[in-house]
């Protein structure tokens, strides 16, 4: 097609244009959480040269840099005194407990660089994390640092809230008293269910080094009384016996015969009528639409050896394999749907 007949039938470059250099407007959004401007600015406004003092920036960049933020819709700015937006002030609080920012913390840290070798990775099909030069997994590198793992949990909190939270209104709870969180991390899928349901007991199944902050998290929420910490490895034992069992960003973790081995694994702890429900950001069927789901997959290939996301119908394959009697695929928030199985 000519010029000329793109400019006739209004086809731009502009979308390209934006994709292709996206990363620019991502890393400043990194570099302002990495330096914690949200969080000073939640304590009161400041002006242009306040925060250059402050944060120790040059003069150089800035004022570009605080502007950029605002053009990209993330600061407000009245009479030079720059402020939060109302959805900054709430989720890039640190001290706040909606933060969302601990995981584009570790984003920060560890994937960016990471995804410079996407091409690289869909050549040879292999991580490009720290495995790429021989050092642990990312799973091991995480949980043998108690700080880093604390960061990565309440960034895990903050990603999934939104989900957690519609799960605990979207099953029928009232049918149910016991309930499991595999893969459990602060614990909040847990909080969330036992708050809004006083009559449910509740277990947060994960490795040992995770009991310390999911203990924490269920005292501050004043849920401790109904929920308990149970030390375990999904690879090795067996899942709690209840009456649900909830499994939150933890399938696209592994292969496939890692996926199915899990989802026996849940049936198997499953009374007869027992729900089984597992979410993620789900691809659709037609893999043309979530393309927030199709990224995370190519995430996992940068990340794991053999992780990929999935569709809804996938994953209702593999729990009728395994038994289970009736699925249904729901939408939670944003990418998240959630597979609800009954034994």
């Amino acid at each position: 097609m000519s010029q000329a007949a793109a400019a006739e039938t209004h086809i731009s470059p502009e979308r390209i244009l934006q994709t292709g250099l996206a990363f620019w407007s991502s890393k400043t959004l990194l570099s302002a959480i990495e330096l914690g401007i949200f969080t000073e600015l939640s304590r009161q406004p400041l002006t242009l040269a306040e925060l250059q003092s402050k944060f120790g920036l040059h003069e150089r960049g800035a004022r570009d840099f605080f502007d950029a933020l605002l053009a990209l819709g993330f600061l407000s700015r009245q009479n030079g005194v720059y402020s939060n937006t109302p959805d900054t002030q709430l989720f890039l609080d640190k001290e706040n407990p909606a933060y969302v920012g601990g995981i584009l913390e570790m984003a920060n840290a560890r994937l960016y660089p990471f995804w410079a070798n996407l091409t690289e990775a869909l050549r040879t099909g292999l991580p490009q994390n720290e495995a790429r030069d021989g050092s642990p997994s990312t799973f091991e590198t995480l949980y043998s640092d108690p700080a880093r793992l604390r960061t990565f949990l309440r960034g895990m909190t903050g990603i999934s809230r939104g989900a957690n939270l519609a799960i605990a209104r979207l099953l029928p709870w009232d049918r149910y008293s016991t309930y499991a969180d595999i893969g459990t991390a602060q614990g909040d899928l847990a909080v969330q269910v036992a708050l809004q349901h006083p009559h449910l007991t509740g277990v947060g199944f994960d490795l040992p080094q995770t009991s310390a902050v999911f203990e924490e998290y269920a005292r501050e929420n004043g849920v401790n009384d109904r929920l308990r910490f149970q030390p375990g490895d999904f690879f090795k034992d067996a899942l709690p016996n209840v009456d649900v069992i909830l499994m939150g960003h933890i399938l696209h973790d592994w292969g496939l015969e890692t996926k199915k081995m899990l989802v026996r694994k849940a049936y198997e702890a499953l009374p007869e009528g027992g729900t089984f429900a597992v979410y993620d950001s789900l691809i659709d069927d037609d893999r043309s639409r979530n393309a927030f789901g199709l990224l995370m997959s190519l995430n996992m290939l940068i990340e794991t050896p053999d992780g990929f996301d999935y569709s809804g119908a996938d994953c209702q394959g593999w729990l009728k394999e395994a038994g289970f009697r009736e699925t249904r695929v729901e939408h939670l928030v944003g990418p998240d749907y959630v597979v609800i199985a009954v034994k």
